[in-house]
């Protein structure tokens, strides 16, 4: 993997050791999201993770409990990011991408694109034990189940939407039980651009649809769109 030619001192040092074989232990945090705010944009969000934009691409860390990238696959996340964030992503069919979301209360999978193939991103509230509510008599308490804070988890989803064209989002139930209806009214109340790039909001059987078939349905549902 060639540096990217503008990149000097200690950014071109942090970018190499990312890409270092055998990996690196030697790579802190610091100096990682130093690079990322020198190549993109970072958004630091409520519940402490940061959001990275950049060409496009969107990469969500957890916040750190270490000082330094600890894990092999941490590496591997943020080496994977920097490849495919190299150039910017050209929009499908040289149109306006459409975008696929899937939400529940457990996480969000967000789709550049409905095409077949199509990989996620997905954002999870971090340490649910610290950032979900616990009041029963709180409309974020339904069925018995703890959900998120709205913030902590619509937040770094709305900030992996930015470079979003049309936005269709998926999830299961209606109304208060329905996370897809949460975020959908969050959205329009804290982000109403964002807000307005949704097309659809549609209920699905989530859990017995396969990721193919999650991704087929929003294909279907665009190309009816498009005949309208």
């Amino acid at each position: 993997m060639t540096s990217p030619a503008l990149l000097t001192g200690s950014h071109l040092r942090t970018y190499n050791t990312i890409f270092q074989h055998p990996v690196s232990h030697n790579l802190g945090w610091h100096d990682v999201d130093a690079l990322f705010r020198h190549l993109g944009q970072v958004v630091e969000n409520p519940n402490g993770s940061l959001t990275v934009t950049r060409n496009g691409q969107t990469l969500v860390l957890q916040p750190h409990r270490t000082k330094d990238v600890a894990e092999t696959s941490e590496l591997m996340t943020l080496r994977h990011f920097l490849e495919r964030s190299e150039t910017p992503e050209p929009a499908a069919d040289g149109g306006e991408a459409h975008w696929l979301v899937v939400i529940d209360h457990h996480e969000a999978r967000i789709y550049r694109s409905a095409r077949p193939g199509a990989v996620s991103q997905q954002v999870r509230p971090h340490m649910p034990e610290d950032f979900f509510r616990h009041a029963h008599n709180s409309q974020n308490f339904s069925r018995g189940q703890e959900k998120p804070d709205p913030n902590s988890f619509f937040e770094p989803v709305a900030a992996m939407l930015n470079g979003a064209g049309k936005i269709l989002v998926f999830g299961t139930g209606t109304g208060g039980s329905s996370e897809m209806d949460q975020f959908v009214a969050w959205l329009k109340l804290n982000r109403p651009p964002l807000a307005a790039r949704i097309v659809g909001a549609l209920a699905v059987d989530e859990y017995h649809l396969t990721e193919g078939q999650l991704l087929a349905k929003a294909r279907e549902f665009y190309a009816s769109a498009a005949t309208v």
